[in-house]
């Protein structure tokens, strides 16, 4: 089951690597409308301002699978390892929190927001724009059990492999 978690995540990272070389497009287009052919196109600020919430979103969720958001690696690598378990526990215990907030009120916005559609791009609805916070909301949430679940049953061997610190500053 890990590799195939692995492999959607996979697919999510492409996915926002897409998103990126479409708002690059995206914005080279407008540029050259608007310097080279003295014509403004209406509709590529907001566009390219849809995929940037896209792309910071799934991004999100790559970053989260891989430990890349920000932490306290170096202190927490140097405690004992059922202290720094239970520091794990408690972080992933907020993390998720977070999480459910995302999802459930990113799902709220969604349906709330319904027919709406964006100020330029009439043919694009808002719930279409807001539906990534429920998406990565419940991806995150997702990775977030389970990485619970290894800290608390499996015993699963946690970041960082050095000798607990001891207190002193001479380390």
């Amino acid at each position: 089951m890990n590799r195939l978690f692995q492999r959607f995540i996979k697919l999510v990272e492409w996915w926002a690597v897409l998103l990126l070389i479409m708002m690059v497009a995206v914005v080279l287009l407008g540029v050259f409308f608007r310097y080279v052919l003295n014509a403004s196109l209406v509709w590529y600020d907001e566009f390219a301002s849809y995929l940037l919430v896209w792309l910071t979103f799934y991004g999100a969720v790559v970053a989260l699978y891989r430990r890349r958001h920000i932490g306290f690696d170096v202190v927490v690598n140097r405690l004992l390892p059922k202290t720094r378990r239970i520091i794990d526990f408690v972080a992933e215990s907020f993390v998720l929190g977070f999480q459910i907030v995302l999802f459930y009120y990113g799902w709220y916005l969604t349906r709330k927001m319904g027919d709406e559609t964006a100020v330029s791009l009439i043919w694009i609805k808002m719930s279409w724009v807001y539906s990534a916070l429920p998406i990565t909301g419940g991806l995150m949430l997702l990775i977030s059990l389970i990485r619970l679940i290894g800290i608390t049953f499996l015993n699963e061997k946690q970041r960082g492999d050095q000798a607990a610190w001891s207190g002193s500053s001479s380390e």
